[in-house]
């Protein structure tokens, strides 16, 4: 056999033997939270892994365990964050909202921030004492309109990460005026809603208008609406409104937030790390009765290779 017949025969042979380290994908363990939502039935049914398909880059993941988020699971932190601009006859509402504090499970931890100026003002750090929690909440004064959506980040990025999860219910008009017509590198509220996926933190929102919201634009308050339910959506939570005026009650949505907290689950599933931290991730119920909320991003990490691993 000739020289360059070897030569040939050995570069084969090494490609062969390189291409399948190389056409490997690495993958790790994430974790994410799912709500089980609209249920159309007259009780909520119990997932598991076979009731789910995870999908990344429309290749389907495998799915590791779910947990319910119940019993020694159960903990959560939950901040009501108050736009203090949102002041448009909140009397009654805000009662509605005390009731809907003292309801909630002993698992759960209540914390108070408002919004004022477009920073976030913490009043009461989560807190399982229930009456501090209460007496922390005030309906808002009235404060110059901002966007409300940095203070989110704010409070994301301010907020010790624990054993338990994590969720956010805003109150807002999600107005931000200095936004324009022309696209912005990153908006407000994308980075909130960037800084929620990182976190794992599930942001609620209930739509209240500021007092002057019959003389305002029109474009403007829709566009409101619109950010709160992307941020809300995309990250997992519900945004809640009715028109452009102020509600008359927000106690069936209060209940529906409640149904929500009450049956979150812990996903565990296997996918691979991307260009970007944050991967796309698609989950779905193989029940169409069910209808699952989800972050449609979460963090997608390779673990760092141990010092001196794969050196000759």
């Amino acid at each position: 056999m000739s020289r360059i017949v070897k030569f040939a025969c050995l570069v084969v042979f090494c490609s062969l033997k390189a291409w399948p380290q190389e056409a490997s994908t690495p993958s790790v363990p994430v974790q994410m939270v799912v709500t089980v939502g609209h249920h159309y039935g007259h009780e909520p049914p119990a997932i598991s892994s076979h009731d789910l398909t995870v999908t990344q880059d429309y290749a389907q993941l495998p799915v590791t365990n779910v947990i319910p988020l119940r019993g020694n699971r159960a903990a959560l932190e939950l901040f009501v964050l108050v736009d203090n601009c949102s002041n448009c006859e909140p009397g009654p509402l805000f009662e509605e909202l005390r009731h809907f504090l003292v309801s909630l499970p002993a698992t759960t931890q209540v914390g108070v921030a408002y919004i004022d100026s477009g920073r976030v003002r913490v009043v009461e750090n989560p807190t399982q004492d229930r009456e501090r929690a209460v007496q922390a909440l005030s309906a808002p004064a009235g404060s110059k309109p901002s966007s409300p959506f940095g203070a989110v980040s704010e409070l994301i990025h301010g907020w010790r990460q624990g054993p338990s999860q994590r969720a956010v219910l805003m109150i807002s008009n999600g107005i931000d005026p200095a936004a324009t017509d022309t696209l912005a590198a990153e908006p407000p509220a994308e980075r909130a809603l960037r800084a929620a996926q990182s976190a794992g933190v599930t942001v609620y929102a209930i739509y209240h208008p500021s007092a002057d919201y019959s003389s305002s634009d029109v474009s403007k308050v829709y566009a409101g609406q619109v950010q709160l339910a992307h941020l809300a959506l995309e990250s997992g939570g519900e945004a809640y409104f009715v028109g452009f005026g102020p509600m008359p009650s927000i106690a069936p949505f209060l209940a529906d937030l409640s149904d929500h907290l009450a049956n979150r689950y812990l996903l565990e599933f296997i996918a691979h790390p991307g260009s970007s931290k944050l991967q796309r991730i698609t989950v779905k119920s193989t029940s169409p009765d069910v209808e699952l909320m989800a972050p449609d991003r979460v963090p997608v990490t390779a673990r760092p290779t141990p010092s001196g691993r794969g050196k000759d």
